[in-house]
């Protein structure tokens, strides 16, 4: 597309018109009600978001990995959630990880001149030996983005699962992806700024896809990360609680079974609720797939 004046993240939008004239409250008001469409612009998507978390799911049951391909916001939000995965649901590094035009440096430095490259996004997938195992995210507030477009490209001709997100309507059709999720949450109060709108509803996309997706690889129980490793004393707090909160154990002795567990909230959960030593939880844990529901006694199971 030559006239990217058409993309609705490039229209100007009648709702901010004369925002410069406006004084510190006004710009809230207007910038706050243009976030409040967001939302329900990804739950409109409600569909192709569980489609692709059902194909990262599959790909994670084979040893697969994630990959999020951005740049600038878009690069950013990527590798973001990438590495909130490991301290949350206790996952390798390298199970999700965030891929941005530029490289590191990118991600403290606009370098948005990096993204016009596509042959450099699929350089960047093969340096990552991206295979019919993994899955890749592109995305791309435009949806035009040659860095992403040439790494989802190469991602298809790899046979990897593909995903593609965009706020973009008019981009869908011409995206060759196995799912694209496009949240049209309208043109940004600022003309052209995708860091605002799409943005969130990037970040709201990402957040969703990773966090449903450890959910049903039984990271979480109840609506607890069991899975967190206590590593720091916000974590360790954190874990302490977990534990309490599904065996009613006081703290002191929460803490205690953490430390018999490694830090493990997950494994102490089993440990206390079993009786059991640290290698028979994990036996345990191993043999239900890491679900702590089918590992907890019957009283236990049915009950939050």
């Amino acid at each position: 597309m030559k006239d990217r004046s058409k993309l609705t993240t490039e229209k100007r939008n009648p709702r901010s018109r004369g925002i410069d004239r406006l004084d510190a409250e006004g710009l809230v008001e207007v910038i706050n009600r243009e976030d409040a469409r967001v939302p329900a612009a990804v739950g409109r998507e409600k569909k192709h978001l569980a489609e692709a978390i059902e194909i990262i799911v599959d790909r994670f049951r084979r040893g697969g990995r994630l990959f999020y391909v951005g740049a600038g916001t878009s690069g950013r939000l990527g590798v973001l959630d990438a590495s909130e995965c490991p301290p949350t649901f206790g996952v390798p590094r390298t199970m999700v990880q965030g891929i941005i035009a530029g490289g590191r440096p990118a991600l403290v430095r606009s370098a948005e001149g990096c993204e016009d490259v596509a042959d450099d996004g699929a350089h960047a997938v093969d340096q990552r030996g991206v295979g019919a195992d993994d899955v890749v995210v592109g995305v791309a507030a435009c949806g035009l983005t040659p860095f992403v477009r040439g790494a989802v490209r190469r991602a298809r001709r790899l046979g990897a699962a593909t995903i593609f997100v965009t706020c973009s309507p008019e981009i869908r059709r011409r995206v060759r992806a196995d799912v694209v999720i496009c949240p049209v949450v309208g043109p940004e109060a600022v003309t052209g700024s995708t860091r605002m709108k799409a943005g969130t509803a990037t970040k709201l996309v990402l957040n969703t896809l990773t966090t449903a997706s450890m959910i049903r690889l039984g990271k979480v129980y109840d609506n607890l990360m069991v899975d967190l490793k206590a590593t720091n004393a916000k974590l360790q707090d954190r874990a302490e609680r977990i534990v309490m909160a599904v065996t009613g154990i006081r703290r002191a002795d929460a803490r205690k079974l953490l430390d018999r567990a490694r830090g493990e909230a997950k494994t102490a959960i089993v440990m206390g609720e079993r009786g059991v030593s640290y290698a028979e939880a994990r036996r345990l844990l191993d043999q239900a797939r890491g679900f702590l529901r089918e590992v907890l006694p019957p009283r236990r199971r049915s009950g939050r």
